[in-house]
């Protein structure tokens, strides 16, 4: 027969050990949850950002079209056609 004292130990290293098992088993879980939330949001981001260069390359696109339909000129363009026109 073993004795009170080793029925305790054995009692507490197992309570011990499912306890560890349980910790690191939920641990994994909350960490695993949150690496797909930083997935999602980078992949979010990514979305956001391409957007954003769509928008800004169809704005260069009609920036070049109207450019081309009227005649833009600088303001130093302009200045040096008129010093020109003054001589």
């Amino acid at each position: 027969m073993a004795s009170r004292g080793s029925k305790i130990a054995l009692a507490s290293t197992s309570l011990f050990a499912v306890s560890t098992i349980i910790f690191v088993h939920f641990q994994q879980q909350a960490e695993k949850k949150a690496m797909h939330q930083g997935v999602v949001r980078d992949m979010e981001q990514q979305r956001v950002k391409r957007e954003r260069q769509l928008d800004f390359e169809l704005q260069k696109q009609l920036e070049a079209e109207y450019k081309q339909e009227q005649s833009v000129r600088s303001t130093t363009d302009a200045a040096a056609a008129a010093s020109e026109l003054k001589r």
